[in-house]
C-alpha cells in the first residue's frame, strides 16, 4: 500500500491564497466545527464518511482536516484503501493560522 500523503496547515493556506481550488473534508463533530471552519470545507463528520461515498470523485484530490490530525488521517487511510486520492492535514486545526469562518 502507498504511504499517505500529507500536507502542514501553513502548505494549506498558501495554496488557498494562491487561488488554487482544494477540495477540503472536515470531519470534526458538529460542536468543534461551530468553532470555525475553513472557508469552502466541506462538513462530513468522521463516522458519517462510508455512508457519504458517493460526495467523492476518485478523480479528484481530497485534503482531509480534524482537531490534530488523527481523525482525518484515519478517515484519508480508509478512502484511500477504497481508491480514493487523498492527503492528510497533520497538526489539524490546532496548527491552523488561517482565518476560519463561524456557521
Amino acid at each position: 500500500m502507498e504511504e499517505m500523503k500529507t500536507i502542514k496547515p501553513e502548505e494549506v493556506e498558501a495554496k488557498l491564497e494562491a487561488g488554487e481550488n482544494l477540495e477540503l473534508v472536515d470531519v470534526r463533530e458538529d460542536d468543534e466545527v461551530a468553532e470555525g471552519i475553513i472557508e469552502g470545507a466541506k462538513h462530513i463528520r468522521m463516522n458519517e464518511i462510508p455512508a457519504n461515498l458517493d460526495y467523492f470523485d476518485k478523480e479528484k484530490e481530497y485534503i482531509f482536516i480534524c482537531r490534530s490530525g488523527g481523525r482525518s488521517a484515519n478517515v484519508a487511510h480508509y478512502l484511500q484503501e477504497q481508491g480514493y486520492k487523498v492527503v492528510n492535514m497533520v497538526g489539524g486545526m490546532l496548527e491552523w493560522n488561517g482565518e476560519v469562518i463561524v456557521k
